[in-house]
Order: C-alpha cells, then sequence, then structure tokens
C-alpha cells in the first residue's frame, strides 16, 4: 500500500475512534508490518497537516486522537449547553496531591491537607476513572496507594504527569476558583 493511503487510512482510523489509538491498534489495521518508525513519521505529517485546522491531532498517554483545539470549544458549547460537573476544593485538592505526590495512601492526602478525605472523593474521583488504587503500603492495615489513571492524563490531553503544570499554578487556580 502507497504511504499516502497509509496516511488516508490513519487519518480515518483516528477520526472515527472514540478513543485513543495506540501504536499498536493502528499498525494492526495494514496487511503488511508498518515499523514504529514509519508509523510515528505518518502520525507526525498528519499532526502537522492539521496544524492549521479546527482539530488536532494529539499523543496522549493511551495513544493518538484528534482533540478539538480550545478556541473553538466556546462555540462547540453552544450545541450541547450541558455544564461539566463542578468539583469542591476539597475534592481538587485530593486530586493535585496524588497527581503530585503518587502513589499515596490515604492517610498521605489527610496529613498534607490536615483534614479527614471523603470517602466520597475517593470514589468520585475513581468512578471518573482518573485515580485507581495501584497497590498497598507495607505497613499496619496495608492502606491503598492511590495513583492518577492513564483516563486523567487523557482528559487533560498529556502524556506523562510530568507535564502537570506547576505546583504553583495549581494553588492559584484553587484560590480563583473558590473566589468564583
Amino acid at each position: 500500500m502507497e504511504t499516502s493511503q497509509v496516511k488516508k487510512v490513519l487519518e480515518a482510523a483516528l477520526l472515527a475512534a472514540s478513543e485513543p489509538l495506540t501504536p499498536l491498534e493502528l499498525s494492526r489495521m495494514f496487511d503488511e508490518e508498518l515499523s514504529a518508525e514509519t508509523l510515528r513519521k505518518l502520525l507526525d505529517e498528519l499532526r502537522e497537516e492539521w496544524s492549521a485546522r479546527p482539530a488536532e491531532l494529539l499523543p496522549l498517554a493511551s495513544g493518538w486522537r484528534f482533540r478539538t483545539r480550545a478556541e473553538y470549544l466556546p462555540y462547540l458549547e453552544r450545541l450541547n449547553p450541558e455544564k461539566p460537573p463542578r468539583y469542591s476544593r476539597a475534592m481538587l485538592e485530593t486530586l493535585a496531591i496524588i497527581a503530585y505526590r503518587q502513589p499515596v495512601t490515604r492517610g498521605d492526602i489527610e496529613e498534607i491537607r490536615g483534614v479527614a478525605v471523603s470517602t466520597n472523593a475517593i470514589r468520585t474521583l475513581e468512578e471518573r476513572g482518573w485515580i485507581d488504587a495501584v497497590g498497598h503500603r507495607d505497613t499496619p492495615g496495608r492502606p491503598a496507594l492511590f495513583a492518577t489513571t492513564k483516563k486523567f492524563l487523557d482528559d487533560l490531553g498529556l502524556r506523562s504527569v510530568s507535564e502537570l503544570p506547576p505546583l504553583e499554578q495549581i494553588g492559584q487556580a484553587l484560590e480563583l476558583n473558590h473566589e468564583n
């Protein structure tokens, strides 16, 4: 298959996908083997071709996906004016502690925040798919260790936690959110 046709197939699959597609999933679509280097080159070319369009191709933690550019979101929100869920300051603080200090136990979170962590906050973050128990600390009671998930990174448009903004920015955002 010609390179231009392979690129069109990749583009069609990525546009149709509801979730990010991994390089393995993308290469499985072809009869002949597609090297990781060739696949990466074609994805980078697609990304460049879409650079001036309203959608962008992004590499995320769990694969590649198209996403609408941020400047078009206010218009698209008018199509579906549903308000996103608002999270309490306590829940956002809990999520930030997990994201920046992972893996952490509930006790670690309580020690940092200075107050008890609501079971509901942990459950909500787990149900959202943003955190998960990744093991247990080898201490009495064997408390669960929590860490963020690939879905958390995908939802934020990140490839890894190293791309999270500096903690100071998070604190400022929480302060602004608290004032509103």
